[in-house]
């Protein structure tokens, strides 16, 4: 399995004469301190960020699949939560300013579901910017981006600043920080009033698909509407990477799983699950490897 290492180097030199004024002193000191908060300031700009305070939150449901269970309280400390997941756009002056090259790009293929046909294939070509193949229509800029492994999303992440998020952050967040029984993040039901509140599959099979909801592939990033918290698209559009292992409930953070290689998604997809609606609940889980890239899977960064 390949696996992407970036060494992050900073180096700092600092240069001194032998007697320095003690006015001077203070000068520099000032320079120094004012430098540090613009650092931060620049740092930390959470202005498409939702903040969240933290706090006891129950973990799971009654009502889930067997990995949703047994439910336990988590403490959660407080975070940021990008209010939007990333997108092809974003993602685009991520890979002009690096000349990164995602893990899609370099194996040569990616995970593609061709309906014409009902099977899923590693389709020659397929990443980020042709999501479908370098023969389909090129990936649009307000989309999420899509064809980026668990690799590709934290180098993303690192570069912008910011992180993944746990999955027990991202169910914090999408229960709006509270404990609640509402089902999906947005509230009780997929369909409101005759309109759907998320980019969903409908129908019982693989080959079975009525684009009620008006998408077949991804929507829009914030197409349906944020949630009481102010967060966009959570749940339905594409999984969501997350930053922790995949390990059974209940969980011991010192812990490595059996496979290391196995990371967390979230929030289901605009893509046919077995599942079906309890795919786009608070509390469903998915998993896949690190370095797996599918035309249905995106991510959010936290901080």
């Amino acid at each position: 399995m390949r696996k992407i290492i970036i060494i992050l180097m900073s180096i700092i030199v600092l240069g001194a004469c032998k007697e320095v004024p003690k006015k001077e002193k203070m000068v520099i000191k000032k320079v120094i301190e004012k430098k540090k908060v613009e650092n931060a300031t620049k740092a930390i700009d959470t202005t498409e960020m939702v903040y969240f305070e933290g706090g006891v939150i129950t973990i799971g449901s009654v009502n889930g699949l067997p990995n949703e269970q047994p439910l336990f309280e988590k403490e959660i400390a407080p975070f940021y939560l990008d209010k939007n997941l990333v997108t092809v756009a974003e993602f685009r002056k991520f890979i002009e300013s690096t000349g990164y090259k995602t893990e899609a790009d370099t194996f040569g293929d990616s995970g593609v579901f061709l309906f014409e046909t009902g099977n899923w294939i590693l389709q020659k070509g397929a990443n980020w910017e042709y999501p479908l193949g370098p023969n389909k229509p090129k990936a649009i800029d307000n989309h999420p981006v899509t064809q980026v492994s668990w690799n590709d999303a934290k180098s993303y992440a690192t570069w912008i600043g910011k992180r993944l998020p746990s999955e027990f952050e991202w169910e914090y967040a999408a229960k709006n920080g509270a404990n609640t029984t509402d089902p999906y993040a947005w509230g009780s039901s997929l369909v409101v009033d005759g309109s759907y509140k998320a980019n969903v599959w409908q129908g019982k099979t693989v080959s079975e698909q009525t684009v009620l909801d008006g998408f077949l592939l991804t929507s829009p990033v914030g197409h349906f509407g944020a949630t009481k918290a102010g967060l966009n698209d959570m749940g339905g559009n594409v999984w969501q990477w997350c930053e922790n292992y995949y390990k059974p409930y209940p969980y011991n953070n010192d812990a490595a799983p059996q496979n290391v290689t196995i990371k967390s998604t979230r929030g289901g997809s605009f893509m046919f699950d077995q599942a079906f609606e309890k795919s786009y609940t608070t509390t469903f889980r998915g998993q896949n490897s690190v370095d797996t890239s599918l035309f249905n899977t995106g991510f959010r960064c936290a901080k």
